[in-house]
């Protein structure tokens, strides 16, 4: 018999994704949050929601389980979904962990570990050493990986025996610094690696089987980026010898629930080997769902409450392709540097009809705060269609009908990154992005004129009875040019406007005066500047103006710095300001008002998602302002600190 209500320890969309199989199923979802995230959407989503200070606090979560009546615990992935010992005070709370056994985890947990028991199930393992002596290795290229570790860190490339001490000794301070443990393995490196994972269902009466491959090879810095399945690369042979090895693996540990199998594919052999096992659901594991037909949060809630398996191996039929892409709060052409802020406008794909399928797990609504406390992805946008080619296309029109205005998004990098040639052949390799990054990376460039003057300047204008109320210039012989600054993320543009958006109005372009117009029908807005027209989506917080079209977005804050008559060519505003590049908490405060600093100095350090990053002086000369200290919090480009020049 199925839960009458389950807690989930998790937050975003993965919870509500959990969330909506619950609903679907008759079952009430209990959900979780910190004091910061009363007001997310995995709360209002939930039938009752619980405070708890922190997602990593086992004892408070397995209290407020309780506390709900909940019999089940679903941890969603990240957090806690992989502790044995949060499994572990489940089980001793009488509450069902929908996941596997303390055991299996902590069979996988280490890599050395996992590797040892499933070579012993004869699931083939790349040739590696641990222990002491690995000074001694001289099988290069070669990949030094943390044991305890995850999510690439701490991972170092090593092609020759004298890069090798300096490796050992870095990777050590890391996985000490973020595991507690410097075990380190070391394996020979695998040229032009695929990554492919199989996907893995056990119950708790004897049966397992696999729901096929994903292809994770679409990775940056060891962070997968989009997924897809099946993969282009495998043959019905190798995925069924693959499944097979998935299958054997997790019957080694005693696994039950879902579970990944990932293995690194030779891309010139299809020689294939165990990589590691994520005993939990994966991020991308909605591309199995579509081509598989199958709600692998359902399987996991049935597994959990001791059914069986309702599919034998031969049941599994993989229909189509599907094809997933990440949305994070980052921002690709600042070093993909984590962003931020409220999402004032948002609009996500629907499903289009035809043949092809759109779905979107997201845990945005509108008014939601994005900070840095979190992982910055916020959504997921998945496609599904009969064929490969398809499915890529109906990923790129969803992905160009996202908009998430307030936040800075990833989003036309993954427009960009899906139309790549060796994408579209189905080439490739966990390095293929970083090969082909520059190429990428879009250009932050205002488009149109500074959009039209950013909208003529808000289009906000006031129009009344009193002729000398209305802001259009007028005076003897001609309007007048009003002068603005825009400040944006290419840069600050001194523009001249004059004229009424709702009737004739004109944008100077270099020397020439452009008609423009703008027309708006609700949150969207069509700006035509010289006859040619283009539809954002458009919304205004206070003096900044967000315009979204085609998945990317621009911003515009606004200054009046010139009576009418004016005429552009002011010194561009923020020369010294320093600015921070992403929100987060200033670390260090390297510098002191009144100090002279020379161009390149550092000044403070910023910290965000556990990534540092220094603020350097733009310039030679005195710091005249330093309004942060360390320890407090700080918003993407608040000012850090003014340095002026000693001449001024």
């Amino acid at each position: 018999m199925l839960f009458d209500r389950v807690l989930i320890a998790n937050r975003g969309e993965i919870a509500v994704r959990i969330a909506r199989t619950l609903r679907a199923l008759g079952i009430e979802a209990i959900a979780v949050h910190t004091p910061s995230d009363a007001g997310a959407r995995h709360v209002g989503e939930a039938d009752a929601a619980l405070q708890v200070p922190s997602y990593l606090d086992v004892e408070a979560i397995v209290g407020a389980a309780r506390a709900s009546g909940a019999q089940a615990v679903h941890p969603g992935y990240g957090f806690l979904a992989e502790n044995a010992t949060f499994a572990r005070r489940c089980a001793e709370s009488g509450l069902v962990f929908v996941g596997p056994p303390a055991a299996a985890i902590e069979a996988m947990g280490d890599k050395i570990r996992a590797k040892e028991t499933v070579s012993a199930a004869g699931v083939p393992v790349v040739p590696g050493a641990t222990g002491p002596g690995l000074e001694d290795w001289r099988d290069f290229p070669a990949l030094i990986k943390p044991s305890a570790g995850g999510g690439g860190k701490g991972m170092i490339l090593v092609r020759a025996a004298a890069e090798l001490p300096e490796a050992l000794a870095s990777a050590r301070r890391t996985a000490r610094a973020a595991f507690g443990d410097d075990t380190l393995l070391i394996e020979r490196y695998v040229e032009s690696p695929r990554h492919i994972e199989i996907q893995v269902l056990a119950d708790a009466h004897g049966g397992v089987v696999h729901l096929g491959e994903r292809e994770c090879s679409l990775q940056r810095r060891h962070q997968k980026i989009i997924e897809e399945a099946p993969s282009p690369f495998l043959t019905p042979e190798t995925r069924a010898a693959m499944g097979a090895a998935a299958v054997e693996a997790a019957r080694a540990v005693g696994y039950t629930g879902a579970g990944t199998v990932e293995f690194i594919v030779d891309g010139a052999t299809g020689a294939y080997h165990f990589m590691e096992m994520n005993t939990r659901l994966q991020v991308e594991h909605p591309v199995t769902e579509l081509v598989t037909g199958l709600d692998l949060v359902e399987l996991q809630l049935r597994v959990a409450a001791g059914e069986r398996l309702p599919l034998a191996q031969e049941d599994v039929r993989l229909d189509g392709h599907a094809v997933e892409a990440r949305v994070y709060a980052e921002d690709p052409a600042r070093g993909f540097l984590p962003t931020g802020g409220r999402v004032l406008a948002l609009r996500e794909p629907g499903d289009p009809a035809g043949q092809a399928v759109v779905r979107v797990d997201s845990g945005l609504s509108e008014g939601a705060v994005v900070g840095s406390e979190f992982d910055p992805m916020m959504a997921k946008v998945i496609a599904w269609a009969p064929d490969r080619p398809a499915a890529y296309r109906t990923l790129d029109r969803a992905l160009a009908a996202t908009a998430v205005l307030g936040v800075v998004t990833n989003v036309p990098f993954l427009r960009a990154l899906t139309a790549h040639p060796a994408v579209a052949a189905g080439e490739l390799d966990t390095g293929l992005v970083e090969r082909v990054l520059p190429g990428l990376l879009p250009a932050v460039e205002t488009p149109d004129a500074v959009t039209a003057a950013a909208a003529l300047v808000f289009h906000d204008q006031p129009r009344g009875d009193d002729p000398w109320e209305v802001a259009d210039g007028w005076r003897l012989g001609e309007p007048a040019w009003t002068t603005w600054r825009l400040e944006s993320r290419d840069g600050v543009h001194a523009i001249q406007v004059r004229g009424l958006p709702q009737e004739q109005a004109e944008v100077l372009v270099g020397e020439q005066a452009v008609p423009a117009r703008i027309r708006r029908d609700g949150a969207d807005l069509t700006v035509t500047l010289g006859g040619r027209g283009e539809r954002y989506l458009c919304v205004r917080d206070g003096d900044t103006l967000w315009l979204g079209r085609d998945g990317a977005s621009w911003s515009f804050t606004r200054h009046h710095i010139g009576d009418p008559g004016d005429r552009p060519g002011a010194a561009a505003a923020g020369d010294g300001v320093v600015r921070s590049p992403m929100p987060g908490t200033v670390l260090l405060v390297k510098a002191q008002q009144g100090e002279r600093v020379s161009a390149g100095q550092p000044l403070v350090v910023v910290e965000a998602m556990k990534m540092e990053h220094t603020v350097t002086a733009p310039r030679d000369g005195v710091v005249t302002e330093l309004p942060v200290q360390a320890g407090r919090p700080v918003d993407m480009d608040a000012v850090l600190a003014v340095v002026t020049a000693e001449e001024a």
